[in-house]
């Protein structure tokens, strides 16, 4: 269910104060806001959150050496198939694509798991896929997919608060590659990559309803090139 967005402007006060913090470049005054006042914001339901975190976790898997044909059956059997995407199944059928982009989805399920509070912090400046393993479907195991869903009890979060985060790692992401394009030097131990990674999952997942805003995204079709 929707909600009203908080202040953008506050917001983006807020956001600019955490960069700082951080020894960040600060965007300029004209970097555009991520919604607009009046506009409402809610989260996609959790059977979608839930569905991406299980298909981003079997394709890591892939990434990392479990056969294809496993990992396919494995979303099969948990009524997932339609939840892949055409490049996501390519490459867990077929071996398609490149194997280290598919590797860096690691932190766009951190922020996913995040928003189902599933992962309890999101720090800017440390790796979200730590210790994380144990938090998602054990396909080692054979842990089936409804298995871990009554297992972690998901949680969403107040979309409010997931637009304030969306807004800091919009701003986050145009930071860190002004510093790494300027060499400065980071705030801890991640990267632009792991930035925008966190991003695409927020962009995907936080959707706004008003003037200026159009359906939301499919996973593929986010736009990370603002």
């Amino acid at each position: 269910m929707s909600v009203p967005a908080p202040d953008p402007g506050q917001v983006r006060i807020d956001t600019v104060e955490q960069l700082e913090r951080l020894g960040l470049p600060v965007p300029p005054p004209s970097y555009p806001l991520v919604w607009e006042p009046g506009d409402e914001v809610e989260l996609r339901p959790r059977v979608e959150l839930e569905a991406r975190c299980a298909v981003i976790n079997v394709v890591l898997a892939h990434a990392f050496g479990m056969p294809g044909r496993d990992a396919l059956a494995w979303l099969e059997h948990g009524g997932l198939i339609d939840q892949v995407t055409p490049p996501e199944y390519n490459f867990l059928a077929h071996d398609e694509g490149d194997v280290r982009s598919f590797a860096l989805h690691t932190e766009a399920l951190a922020a996913l798991g995040w928003l189902l509070t599933v992962v309890r912090r999101l720090d800017p400046a440390a790796p979200g896929a730590e210790n994380i393993a144990n938090l998602f479907p054990n396909l080692p195991a054979g842990e089936a997919y409804r298995d871990w869903q009554a297992r972690v009890l998901t949680a969403p979060r107040d979309p409010r608060l997931a637009a304030a985060t969306l807004d800091l790692y919009y701003c986050l992401d145009w930071s860190y590659l002004k510093a790494e394009e300027s060499q400065l030097a980071l705030p801890g131990y991640v990267d632009s990559n792991a930035i925008g990674q966190r991003r695409w999952a927020l962009e995907w997942a936080v959707t706004f309803h008003g003037p200026f805003h159009e359906d939301p995204p499919g996973w593929e079709e986010v736009d990370l090139s603002t």
